[in-house]
């Protein structure tokens, strides 16, 4: 069970990114989908979340409105448009999986299986 985080880079304030989350070894269908992301000296914040068929969206505080969570379950593939980017976005992102969620639900807490992480740089 594998998840690859990829998209991240250095971009200026109010630029966009699209960050991607790939899944291999298992089927995606099942599982929700978190986004996570940690700032140096920061603990861990959750980012958004995707239900695993995909008619939920949840969205922490700070990215309402300017973050986009999405999945292509025939891709195996979840997508955080990330718009509007602050220098406080700069973080490594975490994409993270977790099958316990009812199929019409998720949340920011409890996942199983975890990317690699990739860093996001916002420039001021």
């Amino acid at each position: 069970v594998q998840l690859q985080a990829s998209g991240g880079g250095l971009v200026q304030a109010g630029g966009s990114l699209r960050l991607s989350c790939a899944a291999s070894g298992f089927t995606s269908d099942y599982h929700a989908v978190g986004w996570f992301r940690q700032a140096p000296g920061k603990e861990r914040e959750g980012v958004s979340c995707i239900s695993s068929n995909g008619d939920y969206k949840h969205y922490g505080d700070s990215v309402k409105g300017r973050f986009t969570i999405s999945r292509d379950n025939a891709k195996n593939t979840a997508y955080l448009q990330m718009n509007g980017l602050k220098p406080e976005d700069t973080a490594v992102y975490y994409c993270a999986a977790d099958v316990t969620w009812s199929p019409g639900y998720c949340g920011l807490y409890n996942y199983d299986y975890w990317g690699q992480g990739t860093l996001v740089t916002v420039s001021s």
